[in-house]
């Protein structure tokens, strides 16, 4: 290191011990209590004791601090230090010493000699003028100053300090005691212990001086606000203290301050996260101070009911038995084998893993299915709390989120509201129908969903009426609907779908046996031995009275029957009753379907196609007819655009194959082509009856009749080409229900018939086209029913 100006020549070198010190700089002229823990530096005490007199004290670097009990070395230390006598010295029974320390003259570190038992070093001692000057006088009156307004600010420092300060006569020493008295770190202390040149050492002091006023300033400042704060509380406190006690002597009963104290302990009490206790009590401090006759007081209540309503801490433990989950399903519903599977799967995972989100399950069916009485079942095998939710006709997005708190009468939105009546925070919360939310002016309620059912988003749902996060992950999520489409794509994405097709006869045969026909008994007050409907009874209902993929027609029937034998039991007829067959016209009257296949195919241009709609599968007419007249096509029946682009697909595909059916070409520039599909009063659309149609047609031009026990569906092309439709379960089913024997499909719905139940399989048989003439040649009939104008 260059030598710095101003100073005298250095003494020559010296050999001393170090003694190294942790946060500690020794200064010149200084007294330092310290307390020895190495080793090595006791090692060197004894040595500087015995043979040196002195001994060097260096600083350990603060950026690799040694641990207060390892050795250290040349690179853990500075390179200035201070020459000083130990003064005291004194062993403590846990092995360590303390001594008393008193700098003498700074010292520049040569080398060092060694290491072990204790650091030897070559030094050069630094000897030190003493300046004067105008300058340095100004300097050190501002030293002298700036330390006096430290002591005025600082309660650590005393009186005791500002006068050793005027006492001290030369400017290098007052830098050093100066330094030494304010609070600052250790590097500070150091690179003033290595400036050797008294000016630039007054200075650097001055500006250190300078930070610690302005910090003390600001830090008298920050207390004084608070004291103010905190006065004025205590005065607050103290006063309604003292009114509370002046108002018991009186006799006086203060509700409010009872309703304000009652509700600052169910607060605390509550377990709502920081955030919500931090506004509840803000709000509570609000109504404190409101009279009770003002019309934001009922608000404010309200609005803390509705916190202290909300179970943030609250939840029920789930069971996890598997199998008595399992038992449960099956009490409660019958088949539904798949979804069952999903709902003990989740249940599976969730007892292994101990905590996880809860899946969304979307139950897609007709209705009658079992959805919603589902949601309930996986309710009582989890053993959580069940709540359900419509969402039919909801169009207001504060439905969902919430009213602002500055409109009349506002609220939670309805997830809030269910889960605070619930009382737990890991309900299974059932969202049916929704399918059917609208949108108007007032939002998209379904675009709110959005956060609601994103196990990623609603661990922090924000409803705008509570204003506070509400963790929603815990919550079990189910929602119904009877179809997709109507399902915006981002929120169908966020769920699991599984779909309810419509029942077989014999699953409603025994769904009704094991389950409606009891339940119906105990709605009417009747017994099982009042009334008994046999298996042909019910079968018989089911395909004479009702035509539905779900069950509660099904049900209607029977509650009609046991109605009319609750009538006949409050007359005094006490005999059992058994319903056959042949009674069910006494009980429902006429029948209400017919195998009407047969009848409406008995003459040409009628074919029979299958159709997938939102109660279910259903089986449609598509009736054909060809007069002479302008040549056009006529499309009736209430169609969608893409029916009617089918219906078109298949005149032209029915047109490029004029000479192989035996047409003559020509006559379609001759002919009104008329398609129509019967009950017309219902929306049909779709590409699924474009074989049908062409069908019909065909059946219709050549005279060919349509085999009655025959039924199809696929779309088709320009070229001729069947291509594959959806639904198909549901379409079979529909199929099965109308007395259908064959069915036609598109050779790539094929692997879609693993999901028609066994007992519907073994009565129809499928048969798989690639083609508009493998559907002719399976649908038409060989000979003509009567000979058509060419």
């Amino acid at each position: 290191m260059a030598q710095d100006a101003g100073r005298t020549p250095p003494q020559p070198p010296r050999v001393l011990p170090l003694l190294v010190t942790d946060e500690v700089v020794v200064f010149p002229h200084m007294m330092v209590p310290l307390v020895v823990l190495r080793e090595q530096d006791m090692a060197a005490m004894d040595e500087a004791l015995v043979k040196y007199k002195s001994i060097g004290c260096v600083a350990a670097k603060p950026k690799r601090p040694p641990a207060p009990r390892d050795e250290v070395g040349p690179e853990d230390i500075f390179d200035v230090g201070t020459v000083s006598s130990v003064l005291k010295m004194v062993k403590v029974p846990d092995g360590t010493r303390r001594a008393l320390i008193q700098g003498e003259k700074r010292f520049r570190v040569l080398r060092v000699l060694q290491r072990r038992p204790f650091m030897l070093a070559e030094i050069e001692v630094v000897e030190e003028e003493q300046p004067s000057g105008v300058e340095i006088d100004a300097l050190v009156r501002s030293v002298r100053q700036l330390l006096q307004r430290c002591v005025e600010l600082s309660p650590a420092l005393t009186e005791e300090v500002l006068i050793t300060a005027h006492n001290i006569e030369e400017p290098g020493k007052l830098a050093d005691f100066a330094v030494s008295n304010i609070q600052t770190d250790v590097s500070t202390r150091q690179s003033v212990l290595a400036t050797f040149n008294v000016k630039e050492r007054l200075t650097k002091v001055t500006e250190l001086l300078n930070s610690e006023v302005a910090v003390l300033e600001l830090g008298q400042k920050i207390q004084s606000e608070a004291r103010s704060q905190m006065d004025r509380a205590q005065r607050e406190y103290f006063l309604r203290q003292q009114l509370e006690a002046i108002r018991k002597e009186l006799g006086e009963v203060d509700e409010q301050s009872r309703e304000i104290e009652e509700l600052r302990k169910a607060i605390a009490e509550s377990g709502m996260p920081d955030e919500a206790r931090e506004q509840a009590e803000k709000e509570l401090d609000r109504l404190s101070k409101m009279p009770t006759a003002s019309a934001e007081y009922s608000v404010v209540r309200t609005y803390l009911d509705w916190l202290l309503r909300m179970p943030w801490n609250k939840s029920t433990e789930d069971i996890m038995d598997i199998e008595r989950a399992a038992k449960i399903l099956d009490e409660d519903h019958y088949n539904l084998q798949k979804v069952k599977d999903r709902i003990l799967e989740y249940l599976s995972v969730l007892s292994l893993k101990g905590d996880m989100k809860g899946p969304i399950l979307c139950f897609v069916g007709p209705p009658g299915t079992g959805k919603t009485s589902l949601g309930r079942s996986i309710a009582r095998a989890l053993g959580r709390k069940f709540v359900r939710m419509s969402l039919g006709g909801i169009r207001d997005e504060a439905e969902i989120r919430g009213h602002r708190r500055t409109y009349i009468g506002a609220l939670p939105g309805r997830i809030i509201q269910g889960i605070a009546n619930a009382g737990t925070n890991n309900p299974v919360f059932m969202l049916d129908e929704i399918d059917k939310v609208g949108a108007d002016f007032r939002g998209d309620p379904s675009a709110a969903l959005l956060e609601v059912l994103d196990p990623e988003q609603n661990f922090a749902f924000r409803d705008h009426y509570l204003d506070v996060d509400f963790d929603l992950s815990r919550v079990m999520f189910l929602t119904t609907a009877n179809v997709l489409d109507t399902i915006p794509p981002a929120l169908r994405d966020r769920m699991e779908v599984l779909h309810l097709p419509g029942y077989t006869e014999q699953e409603k045969i025994q769904i009704a046996r094991r389950y409606l026909i009891p339940r119906q008994l105990a709605e009417h007050g009747l017994e099982r031995k009042h009334l008994h409907i046999t298996q042909s009874a019910l079968s018989a209902i089911i395909r004479q009275y009702t035509r539905e993929a779900g069950l509660r027609n099904l049900e209607r029937e029977i509650a009609a029957i046991c109605r009319k034998r609750a009538r006949a039991l409050a007359e005094g007829n006490k005999k059992r009753v058994v319903v056959h067959k042949d009674d069910l016209q006494e009980y429902l009257g006429p029948r209400k379907f017919f195998e009407e296949s047969i009848v409406r195919t008995q003459v040409p241009g009628v074919a029979t196609g299958l159709a997938w709609t939102s109660s279910g599968g259903d089986v449609l007419f598509v009736e054909a007819s060809c007069n002479e007249g302008r040549p056009s096509l006529i499309l009736t029946g209430q169609l969608g655009d893409v029916m009617k682009e089918s219906a078109q697909a298949a005149v032209t595909c029915i047109r490029s194959r004029a000479r192989e059916l035996g047409i003559d070409p020509n006559v379609f520039d001759k002919l009104t082509i008329h398609i129509h599909v019967p009950q017309g009063a219902i929306p049909k659309d779709g590409p699924s009856g474009g074989i049908t149609m062409a069908t019909a047609l065909a059946s219709a031009l050549t005279g060919r009749l349509v085999r009655h026990d025959v039924a199809m569906t696929g779309e088709i092309t320009l070229q001729g080409r069947v291509l594959p439709v959806g639904g198909i379960k549901e379409k079979v089913l529909a199929a099965a229900r109308h007395g259908i024997r064959t069915v036609i499909l598109p050779k790539r719905n094929e692997v879609d018939i693993s999901e028609v139940p066994e007992e519907v399989r073994k009565k129809i048989q499928f048969r798989y086209v690639e083609s508009i003439d493998e559907v002719l040649e399976l649908a038409l009939h060989k000979r003509r029913r009567k000979k058509r104008a060419a």
